[in-house]
Order: C-alpha cells, then structure tokens, then sequence
C-alpha cells in the first residue's frame, strides 16, 4: 500500500511521517500493493486529526480520531480500520469489481468471524418539495434530525443536508 501524508496547521515531521507508515504498515495485509491511501494531519487548538481515506472500487474505507496526542491519534485510526475491514470483509471482496484492490491472502481467508448482517429494519416514504439549501437545514433543525433529504430548487436534483461538528452545516450533491 502506498500512502500519501499531508498536513493542515502542523509541521510534518520525519517523527510523524515514520509513525503513520509504521502503523498504517499493517494493514499492508489486506491491501494490493498499488492501492493508495491518502492521510491528513491537523491540528486545531488542543485537537491532534488524523484522516484516513483508502478508495476502492466501488467504496470508501474512511477513519478519523481525535485526541490531545497525534501519536496517540494514530494509534487509533489504524484499529478502526481494522475493525472496519474485518467486520465488512465478506461485503466489501463479495463485490466483483474491487477484489483486485486487496490482497489474496485477505480475500481467501476464512478465520474471520462476521459480525451481524445489516438489516434495515425501517421504511420511510415521504414527499420531496423543491426548496433551498438554506430553508432543508431549517427544517432538518426543526426535525431534530442529523440530516434531511429535499430536492434542491436551484438544482432540480436530490440532495441531502447534514450536520457537521462545530455546528456547521454540509449538502450532498449527485454528481454523474
């Protein structure tokens, strides 16, 4: 796997640099060798980020932590996507088109306890009116929900709204 570090507000050390593809080394056994991971450090106050983002196809395996200690951050964004791969192996090497992203040892092993299937237990049906981004965060804050669905009126697409930390706001945009 080869990996790519950046950095937002934070000097990257040889330190850093070292510790990320040390740790980031052990998920080699699940990756091909040409897959890509990209990895973003920041700092912002008294919070030490550390971003994952490993695109295969057909999906996106993505992990961040926080904490007061890049190192320790680091630690941790490993272990999640371990547990991430482990958990959604069968789903992820079950895919036709993005068995070549990992490596065979990973795909033929059977040692791997699945968690339990997914199950969607729930269906909404609701109508979508056109309105602004603006007016579909109001109505999500209304909801009290964590995002909202609407048709975007300038737009004439289906977007979605979420809330991000820091009260901010995010939308979700089709793109073809």
């Amino acid at each position: 796997m080869r990996v790519t570090i950046t950095g937002r507000n934070i000097e990257l050390t040889e330190g850093l640099k070292a510790a990320v593809e040390e740790k980031l080394s052990k998920l080699d056994k699940y990756f091909a060798e040409d897959t890509l991971a990209h990895v973003t450090l920041s700092v912002e106050k008294e919070r030490q980020k550390i971003e994952v983002t490993i695109p295969v196809k057909g999906s996106i395996i993505r992990a961040e932590e926080v904490s007061s200690d890049m190192y320790a951050s680091i630690d941790l964004v490993e272990e999640v996507i371990e547990r991430q791969l482990k958990k959604y192996r069968h789903k992820l090497v079950g895919k036709k088109q993005s068995i070549s992203d990992f490596s065979e040892e990973y795909v033929d092993r059977d040692d791997i306890d699945d968690e339990e299937e997914i199950r969607i237990i729930r269906s909404k049906r609701f109508g979508i009116k056109p309105m602004y981004p603006e007016d579909a965060c109001i109505q999500m804050e209304l909801l009290g929900h964590d995002f909202f669905v609407f048709r975007n009126a300038e737009t004439d697409e289906v977007n979605v709204v979420y809330k991000r930390k820091g009260n901010t706001y995010g939308i979700i945009e089709p793109e073809f």
